[in-house]
């Protein structure tokens, strides 16, 4: 992998960090399972992404790596079924 690619990996990994901070920073506020789900989903593509730089998989999709990703839109899917639909009356007063 060239060192470009190396550092823009890096860059996205940082930012799915970020956006998982900011988003568990929301779930402190409100206890709101969605900001939390969102959290966790963002931090598993940021291991996801860190993973595929340091394991050097030429496709991610054919190997192990590509699980957390998998696994993290699984989760944001999930909480937004679970919000849309009613089920989570973690915000209800």
């Amino acid at each position: 992998m060239s060192t470009s690619n190396v550092f823009l990996s890096g860059m996205a990994t940082m930012g799915f960090i970020l956006s998982g901070l900011f988003f568990f920073r929301f779930w402190r506020r409100t206890k709101d399972r969605l900001f939390l789900t969102f959290g966790i989903a963002f931090w598993l593509l940021a291991l996801n992404q860190s993973a595929i730089v340091l394991s050097n998989f030429p496709r991610e999709e054919q190997g192990w790596v590509y699980m957390p990703k998998l696994l993290a839109f699984a989760l944001i899917i999930v909480a937004i079924v679970f919000k849309t639909v009613g089920g989570d009356r973690s915000d209800a007063k």
